[in-house]
């Protein structure tokens, strides 16, 4: 990975990386892969340096990697118009915690993750995820971040993503993981009849997912036309149905609605053998971002968080993944 990004520098730059400094485009891009690949701190890095008698402070290490994703900035956005023209892609937001200078407090940014993977359908493009710092979580964040996409966006249940559909004309598929969460969170608390049979209802459906994965599109369909569309054709009669009989102030009722209000977009994957049945492929892209969150806490400035956006884009891109 490191040598990934001194080949992308090299094309770039003719000159070093760090004006009148002494380390090598190889030697930042080690420093960036431990930092967003290996999820080690500067001020951790700067201890490793430091027990072989190489003198680096943090600031210095941090210099280095804003000059790197400065220059590596068109690199990002280049991928993230590239994702853009794909005919589906997944989304997701976390959050980033940034320091806000003059409070000595952090205020709470947003992460937003685009990601491409075709594989489970055997599709041609390659995998890709492109992150974008904003300051909030506006709706109007992914619509500018989405600009010229119409295709199909797999979400899960923010709201931000209907009106980003409104506008650009995008179809949204929902997330059957996030209504599975929302029925497995009252059934493990306790004995619920109606939670559990939900559970066992919606595990029919991933039971069928099992046993299609890494087939083509059109094998997908098939197998889906046969064995999930009579699952799903009983679900909602059946949740409607449990829905009349319960009080609408419960955790249950809750549940039961969020599922009914999506049900559109719920349903989109067994008419289209390139979607798939949650977004677990973006949520895992932002498993990283949450391990860099946990080791390094906040990001020290906006600017920051903007860099953590740009080299994480092109780590998470460039690094095989294992799952």
């Amino acid at each position: 990975m490191p040598v990934v990004l001194a080949r992308t520098w090299s094309c770039r730059l003719r000159r070093r990386l760090i004006e009148g400094g002494l380390p090598t485009e190889a030697t930042v891009a080690q420093v960036l892969v431990s930092k967003y690949a290996d999820h080690l701190p500067l001020y951790r890095q700067a201890q490793i340096y430091a027990r072989q008698g190489i003198n680096l402070d943090r600031s210095t290490l941090a210099d280095w990697v804003g000059r790197a994703a400065w220059h590596l900035r068109p690199v990002q956005e280049r991928l993230l118009e590239k994702l853009k023209a794909s005919p589906k892609l997944f989304a997701d937001e976390t959050t980033a915690p940034v320091l806000d200078p003059g409070r000595g407090k952090t205020k709470t940014g947003q992460l937003w993750a685009y990601a491409r993977d075709d594989r489970p359908w055997n599709g041609s493009d390659p995998p890709g995820v492109a992150y974008v710092y904003a300051p909030d979580r506006k709706a109007e964040r992914p619509i500018a971040h989405l600009a010229g996409f119409a295709g199909i966006l797999q979400v899960g249940g923010y709201g931000g993503y209907r009106v980003l559909a409104d506008k650009s004309g995008a179809t949204l598929a929902f997330c059957w993981a996030h209504v599975r969460r929302r029925f497995y969170e009252l059934a493990a608390a306790g004995p619920a009849p109606i939670a559990s049979e939900a559970l066992r209802r919606i595990a029919e459906l991933y039971r069928v997912e099992d046993d299609v994965r890494g087939q083509p599109a059109d094998a997908r369909l098939a197998v889906r036309q046969e064995r999930s569309r009579p699952i799903l054709a009983e679900l909602e009669p059946w949740l409607r149905e449990k829905l009349g009989l319960i009080s609408q102030k419960t955790k249950l009722a809750e549940a039961i609605r969020y599922t009914l209000s999506r049900w559109e977009g719920l349903t989109h994957f067994i008419g289209d053998g390139r979607i798939e049945i949650d977004s677990n492929t973006v949520e895992r892209s932002i498993r990283p971002i949450a391990l860099n969150r946990k080791n390094a806490l906040f990001a020290g400035s906006d600017g920051g968080a903007e860099h953590w956006a740009v080299v994480a884009s092109l780590i998470e891109t460039c690094i095989p993944r294992l799952d």
